[in-house]
């Protein structure tokens, strides 16, 4: 699972008062018949172009609202998504595929496949060719250090990894170094292959011979020791913290990454990479330095790609009518739904404000809810998505190799009046625009449900992300269709930063009553194996909502430690059909380039899933 970027995945600014006037068809005027079919002008990958020359700086926009502010690979669970160039200085064991179909590029991985025996308890992993900027190898050596450290943090505290689920990956697992280029890894229960793979592309690579210190100058520890893992944690994570010293510290100038630090902005979050002239992977690193640069809002970014002054960056679809402009100023234009995404509206069960925890609880509640969200009027919406968007009811996202049992067909499907009629049907006298109230507690047929009382209003807060800016007009959508059912949704919007930081049940429990849903914009889970766990299990370390239920934690746990993957179908279905979230359509990613700019094409289209290979890139004349 990522956030935005990475897993997680990339998460402008609108005027919130006038977004629901804007959700017209796209057959009205101003411009909007542009919107009604628009695939045809960026649904083709452009083809590499070009006799590759040296030199040059490329300028990338990163996500508006979100700011780097942590360096260590791997960030507690409230600054996930905010690490600075996460892949380019330090490789995880395999690299995470833009592909669908795969899990990991081996192509672009520090590890050849793994080998299992045949009760899956035992991974050999061959190590390749890899160099640290010190002109040291890569070893084996270094995973164990990496797994140990991975350890000492979880065993510190969960929230301290958003991928943690307590006993799973990294618990039951023993590593060895058996030579410097061959891992062992015992495993205490058999995983599923294709989980285990994913869960593998988080394992980033950190340096053993320079970073097992607990304190500046000090002695070089024993990490196999789980004290002494802790101690080199807390250390390197404290180091973390201080963001005016990541291009001065050595610390993290140690990488084995196509890249290392040059400068960072404390005050904006941009900073710029050189090449690591050591860096043996794939790619001649023929950029002379990569600049990333933070913005607070999407216009923003438009203003700078007319300006000519960005290289790299997307598109908001908000814009979608600026395409040919963008091309006439010398840019490509491509997009596509990311594998593996998601645009979840997230509930809190927790949130005992108004009650809202009995309610949400109910599933008539829920699915009365999804049935407030019109998909099909927010993909045509000049105000939401303007025809850049799909249809999307699951998990697994769109095209999924581990599609829903109820396939394209959605379980939910828009339709107020239906759900008017399953809030009077549990006990709820429905007043359009004004206060719906339940009428008939009680447990019973035709009754409201447990904990609900008498004169129980449906009221609650909903948390909206300032970018990008169909996050804004979609809830305002949803708000404003739920208020013609009585039901009162109160948006308040917050930077993504501060979302990661403060609403999520796991690691910020003090502020689970200041929010009953949020809108974060998209979720990525693992292109290739689209698994729940750590996401919708009732431990795991991402459920942000603490949504709880026993057949999905059987389905997941079968998903992950099963040896048939089909089984991640029957998840993705059961999830789909529960609502732990409720899903919005997923919009293509539109990533916009400089026609100078060139490169495999495989490395483009992996931005849909914001992975960035610029030492795959080059300019041309």
């Amino acid at each position: 699972m990522t956030h935005v970027s990475g897993q997680h995945r990339g998460r402008l600014l609108l005027a919130l008062a006038t977004a629901s006037g804007m959700l017209a068809t796209a057959c009205t005027s101003g411009g909007a018949g542009a919107a009604k079919d628009v695939h045809h002008s960026y649904r083709t990958l452009p083809k590499e172009s070009g006799k590759p020359r040296n030199g040059g700086t490329a300028t990338i926009a990163l996500t508006p609202g979100v700011s780097p502010n942590y360096i260590y690979p791997y960030p507690p669970a409230s600054d996930d998504g905010t690490v600075v160039a996460r892949g380019l200085m330090w490789r995880s064991l395999y690299r995470p595929s833009g592909n669908g179909d795969q899990v990991a590029d081996l192509g672009l991985s520090l590890a050849e496949a793994p080998a299992y025996s045949s009760d899956r308890k035992t991974v050999t992993i061959r190590m390749k060719d890899y160099t640290w900027s010190d002109g040291k190898p890569v070893t084996a050596g270094d995973v164990v250090f990496s797994l140990a450290l991975l350890k000492a943090a979880v065993a510190e505290s969960p929230a301290n990894w958003s991928f943690y689920t307590p006993g799973q990956f990294p618990d039951g697992i023993t590593a060895e170094a058996t030579s410097p280029d061959t891992l062992t890894l015992k495993l205490r229960t058999a995983y599923n292959p294709s989980y285990l793979l994913s869960m593998l592309t988080l394992l980033y690579v950190m340096p053993s011979e320079r970073w097992n210190i607990a304190r500046t100058g000090g002695p070089h520890l024993d990490y196999t020791r789980p004290r002494n893992a802790r101690a080199i944690y807390d250390y390197l994570t404290n180091q973390s913290g201080h963001q005016s010293t990541f291009a001065t510290n050595p610390l993290w100038q140690v990488v084995n990454g196509p890249y290392r630090l040059k400068s960072f902005d404390p005050s904006t979050g941009s900073f710029s990479l050189v090449p690591n002239r050591s860096y043996s992977g794939p790619g001649g690193s023929r950029l002379d330095q990569v600049d990333f640069k933070a913005f607070t809002s999407a216009s923003a970014v438009l203003n700078q790609f007319k300006a000519g002054r960005l290289t790299v960056g997307t598109l908001d679809s908000g814009f979608i009518t600026q395409i040919n402009a963008l091309k006439k100023h010398g840019y490509h234009v491509y997009g596509a739904p990311a594998p593996a995404r998601f645009d979840p509206l997230t509930l809190n069960f927790k949130d005992t404000s108004n009650n809202f925890d009995k309610v949400v609880a109910q599933p008539y509640v829920r699915q009365a809810l999804q049935r407030l969200i019109d998909q099909e009027g927010y993909i045509k919406s000049r105000g939401v998505h303007n025809g850049a968007a799909s249809p999307n009811y699951s998990t697994a996202g769109s095209d999924s190799p581990y599609p829903p049992r109820f396939g394209d067909r959605a379980p939910y499907p828009y339709d107020p009046a239906a759900a008017g009629k399953l809030l009077t049907g549990h006990g709820w006298k429905v007043v359009p625009d004004g206060a719906t109230v339940c009428e008939r507690p009680g447990t019973g047929t035709g009754e409201c449900g447990p904990g609900i009382p008498k004169g129980q209003t449906i009221d609650f807060t909903l948390i909206s992300a300032t970018s990008p800016a169909y996050v804004g007009a979609r809830d305002t959508a949803f708000a404003s269709a739920a208020r013609k059912l009585g039901v009162r949704v109160r948006i308040v919007t917050k930077s993504l930063n501060y979302m990661y930081t403060n609403y999520g049940n796991t690691f910020a429990p003090a502020g689970r009553n200041k929010w009953a849903m949020q809108d974060y914009g998209p979720l990525y889970l693992a292109a290739g194996y689209p698994s729940s766990n750590t996401v919708f299990n009732t431990d795991g370390s991402f459920n942000l909502g603490s949504y709880s239920d026993p057949e999905a934690d059987k389905l997941i746990n079968a998903s992950t430690f099963g040896a048939d993957p089909r089984v991640l179908s029957a998840e993705v279905t059961r999830l789909s059909e529960d609502l732990p979230v409720l899903f919005f359509p997923t919009p293509d990613t539109l990533v916009v380039w400089k026609d100078t700019l060139s490169g495999p094409p495989s490395s483009f289209n992996s931005l849909l899933s914001f992975l960035y290979t610029p030492e795959l890139w080059y300019f041309h004349g």
